[in-house]
C-alpha cells in the first residue's frame, strides 16, 4: 500500500473502512491531480498530508453523512473534483454530477472520472443546471451563492466555522484543518430559480 493510500485509510478508518477498490479509485485522482497540477491550477495544497486530510478527508466525511439510499448529487463548482469526486467513489449508489464552467478543469474532471459510471462531469455554469438533484454539494463556492441556485431541496457545504454561523443548519466539526466544518441544512424558499428552470 503507498504512503497516500495508509495514510487516507488511516485518517478515515473512524468514520468507515475503505475498500482496496476505493482506496485505488481516489489514489488514481491524487495521481492525476499532481500531475495535471504542474500545468493547471488545481491545487494550492501539495503537502501529503494535508491534501489527505484536507482535500479527501474533508470530501469523503461529507459523503459519509450524507442519508442512506440512492442520491443525485450536484457538486457546484468542482474544480479539481472536491467534494464531489470523493463522495461518488465513497457511495457508488449514488449518482454525482460535477459542475465545472472552466474548460480545462472540466476536461481534468473527465479524465479522473473516466473508470467511474456514477459521475458525469457538466462543463457549463451552475445556472445553466435544471432543479433535479436530491442535494448540492460544494467547497469552494461561496455558501450564498450555492444556495440561491435552488437546484435541491438540500445542501452539505465545507466551510469555515464563521461562515456557518451565518445559516441555519446542521454544523459538524471536522477533524481536520482550523475552524473546518460541513453545514448540512435545507435550502431555503424564496431564492430566485435558476435561468431556463422551472
Amino acid at each position: 500500500m503507498s504512503d497516500f493510500s495508509a495514510l487516507l485509510a488511516a485518517e478515515f478508518a473512524p468514520y468507515h473502512a475503505l475498500s482496496a477498490k476505493q482506496l485505488a479509485e481516489v489514489e488514481y485522482h491524487f495521481a492525476l491531480l499532481t500531475r495535471w497540477n504542474k500545468s493547471l491550477n488545481l491545487t494550492r495544497i501539495t503537502n501529503l498530508p494535508d491534501v489527505v486530510r484536507l482535500h479527501y478527508g474533508e470530501s469523503l466525511l461529507l459523503g459519509h453523512y450524507l442519508p442512506l439510499g440512492t442520491l443525485r448529487i450536484v457538486d457546484i463548482g468542482s474544480g479539481a473534483g472536491f467534494p464531489g469526486l470523493p463522495v461518488a467513489i465513497l457511495r457508488p449508489e449514488c449518482q454525482v454530477d460535477l459542475v465545472e464552467s472552466h474548460r480545462r478543469k472540466s476536461v481534468f474532471l473527465a479524465e479522473a472520472s473516466r473508470d467511474l459510471p456514477n459521475i458525469r462531469v457538466l462543463a457549463q455554469r451552475a445556472e445553466q443546471c435544471a432543479p433535479v438533484y436530491d442535494w448540492m454539494i460544494s467547497r469552494a463556492v461561496r455558501p450564498a451563492d450555492v444556495l440561491a441556485l435552488r437546484l435541491a431541496p438540500n445542501a452539505a457545504l465545507l466551510m469555515s466555522a464563521d461562515e456557518a454561523s451565518n445559516f441555519e443548519g446542521r454544523v459538524i466539526r471536522l477533524p481536520w484543518g482550523k475552524n473546518r466544518v460541513l453545514l448540512m441544512m435545507d435550502v431555503p424558499r424564496g431564492t430566485h430559480s435558476p435561468e431556463g428552470s422551472t
